[in-house]
């Protein structure tokens, strides 16, 4: 049986002349070529530790005003307060401004709709629009003898006071107050144009105030028929049309007064 080489204990295999691997060796060598579990175990230390960091991060912005004195505090809430309140004299301001501009619109809608309303009631009264509505119908005929200037006349004056709002004759003749009568050859003389009998006059109103205002003693119906000889007939319509117009005038001397 060979002898068997007996060697100190503690003694290594380790060929001769190699040198001892350290602790710090192994260390660098699993770091160059990290196994696969390694790997995995140190991803998951890394999640780890970034969870971590968000949450120390949202815990100190949560506790912002954790560590502040009471006056600092104090401080910041009169801060907000301040802001709070210039926001709110802000709003209000604007509201301010928000109701004036409203208030503006309806007062200028309003006065537009008034001088509308005043334009259409001149234009009706001066007879530069046609006009519909409730009223009556005269018809004059001449039959023993022929319907005076001054009847007539008579007859549109008591028509005026009993509002009339439009008159016409025969049609085609469109009253206004300005109009002028005068007695011609063949008939009567309405601003320059010639009216023969029968007279037709279509007058828009009140219908029972109007016919009243023919009616009365003494008044135009009595005196066309009792001393003018003529034949007087008077219908109450609920709606006529009165559609001759006035051509428009410029005045000659008379000026706006614009200092009014």
């Amino acid at each position: 049986m060979p002898d068997r080489e007996i060697r100190p204990k503690g003694s290594s295999d380790r060929p001769a002349g190699a040198t001892e691997e350290t602790g710090r060796d192994r260390l660098v060598a699993t770091l160059r070529k990290p196994s696969r579990a390694q790997a995995i175990v140190g991803v998951l230390l890394a999640v780890l530790g970034f969870s971590a960091v968000v949450q120390v991060n949202n815990n100190e912005q949560d506790n912002t005003y954790a560590g502040l004195r009471e006056q600092d505090l104090v401080e910041i809430l009169n801060a907000l307060t301040g802001t709070a309140e210039r926001a709110r004299r802000e709003v209000d301001r604007l509201e301010g401004i928000r109701d004036r501009l409203q208030s503006e619109s309806t007062s200028r809608e309003a006065a537009l709709s008034d001088t509308q309303a005043r334009v259409r009631t001149l234009n009706i009264i001066a007879g530069l629009v046609p006009v519909r509505g409730p009223g009556i119908r005269i018809r004059i005929e001449e039959d023993e003898g022929r319907a005076s200037l001054n009847s007539l006349l008579d007859l549109v004056q008591e028509l005026r006071t009993a509002d009339a709002e439009a008159m016409e004759f025969n049609d085609t003749h469109r009253l206004a107050a300005q109009s002028a009568f005068n007695t011609t050859t063949g008939g009567i003389e309405l601003d320059g144009s010639l009216l023969e009998p029968p007279y037709v006059i279509d007058v828009i109103g009140d219908p029972h105030a109007l016919h009243s205002a023919m009616t009365f003693g003494s008044g135009p119906i009595e005196q066309l028929e009792q001393f003018d000889g003529a034949t007087v007939e008077v219908t109450e319509l609920d709606e006529l049309d009165v559609e001759s117009v006035r051509t428009p005038e410029r005045p000659v001397n008379a000026e706006a007064d614009l200092g009014q």
